[in-house]
């Protein structure tokens, strides 16, 4: 019979996106993996690009929380499993600490996680410390963890806001102020870990710096709860499922992979961009990414296309999730692509889907998330509708999921573990 385990775990948040959350919970997990510590991190919401850049500060895969796509349960089953073997878990949030719905501080209250934000201290003294106390009082039901300056001046700048602090608060370190320690973004956020060539150094200078600007403690001690037991039927028995995975095609959740091992699947990976043939497989899975980024490698490896093509012919089960569609489709921006999809897409200069989504296929509903700049003009009929209780105006009704024979597709990114049954059917030829 599984009992409950505790492990000192933190959520990090801030008042505002653009704080420094994503380089501050790096370095804090990098300084306490440096002290031979077991360090597990999450990151809050369905991001795709945060948890790489943890992942390189932790060597360990990073998952996502979030009520909305992934579920209570979810989040609760991870948790548990994490905490038998870490040392400390630290939890990047989403957005200013009340932003958002759910917000990070609905997050920490639903899964007891105490609260650390980090705060740009760029022209800040003692006013600091009245923003961290009343940012982290806001909420009664959280449990106030501490605080990290960011963006810091110099030492003396950091003690001063370290003296400003009330007592209850604990001090995580201060980082200066240095574009060394930056991490670059793009039009979908940061860019992907292994496009940073310093990211290695860039987190351990940070890890260092905070070590150095004070003694580092642990976060207080959370109890974690075992959650209920669940099996998943081995849907997928017997079958290999050949994933897309490279520059281009980056956007996958761990939680899917482990979904598909799950589920009975073989996994293998395949690279559009660099490989001629396809793996032998059930069924292909071309997940979101940058094929915008790519379009020369894409268009010019008419080897991959014609694989593909041969595995669309012979009816094999095709998803493709956004930048996947898109590389599906006659052409992207003018230059023509795998040319699978009727239809073209075009990078647009503001947002065209943001925001968790739930869409209900033939065997039943299952969560996902979309954010992208993509449009998919297509005389293809849209065979399911997404629901969303907040999206933007240009799509009320949520993202289409579109099915050709063989190939589902959709700018909607699936999580499989939110239905493992839905999920498995993505990858069985249809009756």
């Amino acid at each position: 019979m599984m009992t409950p385990i505790t492990c000192p775990a933190v959520l990090v948040s801030a008042p505002a996106s653009g704080q420094g959350k994503t380089l501050s919970t790096a370095a804090l997990a990098r300084a306490w993996k440096n002290r031979g510590l077991n360090v597990r991190a999450f990151k809050c919401g369905p991001d795709f690009l945060n948890p790489m850049i943890l992942e390189k500060a932790t060597g360990q895969p990073v998952y996502n929380l979030d009520l909305g796509m992934c579920g209570e349960q979810d989040g609760l089953a991870r948790l548990y499993s994490v905490a038998q073997t870490a040392d400390v878990i630290i939890v990047e949030g989403v957005m200013g600490l009340y932003d958002g719905t759910p917000s990070s501080a609905d997050i920490a209250v639903r899964f007891g996680l105490p609260v650390m934000v980090t705060i740009d201290a760029s022209g800040m003294a003692q006013t600091f410390g009245a923003i961290a106390s009343g940012l982290l009082a806001y909420k009664p039901e959280l449990t106030p963890a501490g605080v990290l300056a960011n963006k810091v001046g110099s030492i003396g700048h950091a003690d001063m806001l370290r003296e400003s602090l009330p007592p209850h608060l604990s001090w995580f370190g201060a980082l200066q102020r240095d574009e060394a320690i930056a991490l670059p973004e793009r039009h979908l956020g940061l860019f992907r870990a292994s496009e940073i060539d310093d990211i290695e150094t860039r987190i351990e200078a940070a890890a260092i710096a905070l070590a150095n600007s004070g003694e580092l403690p642990l976060p207080p001690l959370v109890t974690f709860k075992p959650p209920p037991v669940s099996t998943i039927p081995a849907l997928l028995a017997g079958k290999t499922i050949a994933i897309a995975r490279d520059e281009a095609f980056c956007f996958i959740y761990p939680a899917n992979l482990d979904c598909l091992i799950a589920l009975g699947a073989t996994v293998k990976f395949f690279s559009p961009l660099h490989d001629k043939t396809l793996p032998e497989a059930d069924a292909y899975w071309l997940p979101g990414g940058y094929p915008e980024l790519h379009l020369k490698e894409i268009s010019e490896n008419t080897a991959i296309r014609t694989a593909l093509q041969v595995a669309f012919d012979a009816n094999k089960p095709i998803l493709a999730e956004c930048g996947g569609m898109m590389a599906l489709s006659a052409s992207i921006n003018g230059t023509p692509v795998f040319g699978l999809l009727a239809g073209n897409c075009q990078i647009e200069k503001r947002f065209q889907g943001l925001g968790t989504q739930h869409v209900t296929l033939a065997e039943g509903e299952i969560g996902a998330h979309t954010f992208h700049y993509g449009s998919f003009t297509t005389p293809l009929a849209i065979a399911f509708q997404a629901t969303s209780k907040r999206v933007p105006s240009n799509h009320r009704n949520g993202e289409a999921v579109y099915q050709h024979d063989s190939i589902t597709a959709s700018f909607l990114h699936f999580y499989f573990a939110s239905n493992p049954q839905v999920a498995a059917n993505l990858f069985l030829p249809r009756v």
